[in-house]
């Protein structure tokens, strides 16, 4: 055992919270997403899904894209804007109804925002502007700080007239004042990044920059009403912001402090930022500087699962070096690389005190990526009783079985009497190539139980001794997760169907996921709240 188990405090405790993402990059441009996840709605809050981050609502450049070529965030699917009224997922009476049947069903919806940039602009304007320096100290990193030549004219498209909308909602026009750079010059034909003359670059950014200009007044003042707007037409339960790491640490700070002091019930609003970067060191100091009141994605975590399941890491205890979720539970939204998709999902839902677990649409509803799709894992049912398991069982006591083995480890919770009459769980991971078995604790409360593989990756059942012990199962390469037989809200396997629902999918190979090399360098914005 690695550490002595914690004890309880108070009568109760809360509901463990799960987020959804209710949407991946291949969904249909059908215009019918929002309509399917009202029609869903019921399984997912009934499975044990808290939250859904939803897609881009806003409308885009393209009539078909995802969403994160951002062009009219007031345009949620109300106004005819590059040949089309809807977006990909829908219009926005379909928008708003789903977000009144996900506060029906208990589900709070998490708001996909683009704040960092704008795309299909409605004119150009002529601009003077320097060009800079294409071959960053990064690879595949402009190096914006280096400018190439002296300023020119260029044809830039930076006038945003919004004609479908008017000014309804915004009377505010973005021209080229609200924008430090852009990224393609109509009159030479040519791509590359220029800044604006008479404009600086955000110094609290990561290497990567965006191209709105966050000290403008008109720009502040538009995204701040836009927020408050946003709240007054949709019921929210918080935001997902996009690409962070790319603009103003303080534009951001300053934002989250507005929506806490001016949107209705924004202080409860969970608020998660989208910080790619592998290091849990730099990603804690930004969740410091937001004072705590932003969560991140966990990508060391992320990175660690990926090098497991590739082999690069070989001992199953190293998943949790290094994450954010080993030091920053609570600010910590976990998330999974595909391959040993139960295990990891067992990991990042199950244990105790280890950040807001994301389940990814693929894992429960299959994915339509034209050269690799798949069906879900499962058809569905491993990653939904994992899920439920969390809702029910995960609860009280952990005790955890580390350090006896590299290939295998295991965790039990002992269950709290607030949920589900006390029942708990036990997990045993195993990432070597033989069946294998751990003796673990459960708690004397659960003597005499005879406990059955909620996943049915191993037969039998067995039964907990008088000391609360068990010797629990496991085949090779996979998760077992073993509960009580008769533990309140145990289930047939048939109670939810969670499978390609409507999309044609087949066998195929796992998706793969290229990662970037790990940076290595201290973002700017660090260097300027620390005086390094």
């Amino acid at each position: 055992m690695e550490r002595e188990p914690a004890a309880l405090g108070g009568d109760s405790v809360s509901l463990n919270q799960t987020i959804f993402q209710g949407f991946e990059w291949y969904i249909p441009a059908d215009h019918q997403q929002w309509i399917r996840l009202s029609r869903a709605m019921r399984d997912l809050a009934s499975v044990g899904i808290t939250s859904i981050w939803i897609p881009p609502a806003t409308k885009a450049m393209r009539p078909t894209s995802e969403g994160y070529d951002a062009y009219d965030l007031y345009d949620l699917g109300e106004f005819e804007h590059h040949g089309t009224k809807r977006t990909k997922y829908g219009d926005k009476q379909e928008l708003v109804q789903l977000s009144e049947s996900a506060n029906k069903h208990g589900v709070s919806i998490l708001f996909d925002a683009i704040l960092n940039h704008k795309m299909g602009a409605d004119s150009t304007e002529s601009v003077r502007a320097v060009k800079v320096d294409p071959e960053g100290m990064v690879p595949l990193v402009i190096n914006r700080t280096k400018s190439i030549g002296r300023p020119t004219k260029i044809k830039a498209w930076t006038k945003y007239d919004f004609p479908g909308r008017g000014e309804k909602y915004s009377s505010m026009k973005w021209s080229k004042d609200h924008f430090t750079g852009v990224d393609y010059d109509e009159k030479t034909k040519c791509s590359g990044v220029w800044r604006l003359q008479g404009k600086d670059w955000a110094y609290d950014v990561d290497e990567e920059l965006a191209n709105y200009d966050f000290l403008h007044p008109e720009v502040r003042k538009d995204l701040f009403n836009w927020v408050e707007w946003l709240s007054s037409q949709l019921r929210l339960g918080g935001l997902r912001l996009d690409a962070i790491k790319h603009f103003s640490a303080s534009f951001l700070r300053d934002f989250v402090r507005h929506i806490d002091q001016n949107v209705d019930n924004g202080t409860d609003w969970f608020i998660v930022g989208e910080y790619w970067r592998a290091d849990a060191k730099v990603l804690s100091a930004y969740i410091e500087y937001m004072n705590h009141r932003m969560s991140l994605f966990d990508v060391p975590l992320l990175t660690n699962f990926y090098n497991v399941s590739r082999g690069i890491l070989t001992d199953v205890r190293q998943v949790f070096h290094g994450s954010l979720a080993a030091v920053k539970p609570k600010n910590a939204v976990t998330i999974i690389e595909p391959w040993f998709l139960p295990i990891a999902y067992s990991i990042i839902l199950l244990r105790e005190n280890f950040g807001v677990p994301c389940v990814f649409w693929a894992d429960l509803y299959g994915t339509r990526e034209p050269t690799l799709p798949r069906p879900p894992h499962g058809n569905g049912r491993i990653i939904s009783r994992l899920i439920r398991a969390r809702k029910l069982w995960a609860y009280g006591t952990e005790t955890l079985y580390f350090e006896d083995s590299s290939s295998c480890a295991g965790f039990t919770r002992h269950g709290h009497p607030s949920h589900s009459a006390g029942a708990g769980i036990a997990v045993i991971i195993n990432i070597g190539w033989a069946s294998t078995a751990k003796q673990m604790c459960v708690g004397k409360g659960h003597a005499g139980e005879r406990w059955s593989d909620l996943l049915e990756q191993t037969w039998g059942e067995i039964m907990i001794d008088a000391d609360g012990m068990g010797n629990f199962r496991v085949g090779p390469r996979t998760v077992s997760v073993w509960v009580h037989i008769d533990a309140e809200g145990q289930w047939d396997g048939a109670t939810y169907t969670f499978d390609d629902r409507g999309y044609s999918a087949v066998e195929g190979a796992m998706d793969k996921i290229k990662l970037r090399e790990p940076l290595n360098t201290m973002p700017a914005w660090l260097q300027s709240t620390t005086g390094v």
